[in-house]
């Protein structure tokens, strides 16, 4: 619910979210129930959904405190207080940022150590990747985070391959040292594309051909960031 899929990529019905607020307080209550210590006996999986679902409904929680009146994320928030240093989300026994719940639990260091969450949170952009319709449980997480990850680098308005440069989201310079994990046999972010070749295509839908793979894995092609699209995500 509240999701529309276009594509490979989505709208959000915001407008739909604040139709249902009080189940969405509600949810947002449970989840600031549950306490470290019980977070602290649930197996990896379990704890890296629930703090990617954590992220994702406190982000459209802060975009309902102003909607429908404002046209990106980043107007929320002054100069000194972007949207993603207000401490306004109680998880895990504190008031915490959207910052510290993405950078200091989701990617801290050493722990979960999961580059395809950068493609299940999602930042109420266009540029961002698809809101899942359906909440992240430990179970599935890997089926849902491979799912995710195929889903975003399809989608040929932020990911494609012209011949010689690969175009990709700017999420992939923003957190390369992620994708520097053990893909194949590479260990860095062009190991990751390679490793997930099957999922991107060119600007029109042509999918990569053995020969374009090689080029990628090679460093025969250049790899340039596209732009991120800092708009809102609403449905229109």
């Amino acid at each position: 619910d509240g999701v529309e899929i276009k594509g490979t990529s989505t709208e959000v019905d915001y407008a739909g979210f604040k139709s249902a607020q009080t189940e969405l307080t509600a949810y947002l209550k449970s989840l600031s129930a549950v306490s470290k210590d019980t977070f602290n006996q649930w197996d990896k999986n379990t704890q890296l959904a629930f703090l990617i679902n954590a992220y994702n409904a406190y982000t459209i929680d802060l975009i309902l405190t102003q909607y429908p009146d404002l046209t990106s994320i980043r107007d929320i928030g002054g100069f000194f207080s972007s949207p993603w240093k207000q401490a306004f989300a109680p998880l895990l026994g504190e008031k915490r940022t959207l910052d510290d719940i993405e950078h200091n639990l989701i990617r801290e260091k050493g722990v979960y150590n999961e580059p395809r969450i950068h493609f299940a949170v999602n930042c109420a952009s266009i540029g961002c990747p698809a809101l899942r319709e359906e909440a992240y449980v430990g179970d599935k997480l890997d089926e849902q985070l491979e799912q995710q990850t195929v889903r975003f680098l399809s989608d040929n308005s932020r990911n494609y391959y012209d011949g010689n440069t690969l175009h990709i989201s700017k999420i992939f310079s923003w957190y390369k040292e992620d994708f520097e994990v053990q893909w194949g046999d590479s260990t860095s972010l062009r190991g990751f594309l390679t490793h997930y070749s099957g999922a991107l295509s060119e600007k029109d839908g042509t999918p990569l051909s053995e020969t374009d793979t090689k080029k990628i894995a090679s460093e025969s092609t250049e790899i340039e960031f596209l732009d991120y699209n800092w708009a809102l995500n609403d449905q229109e």
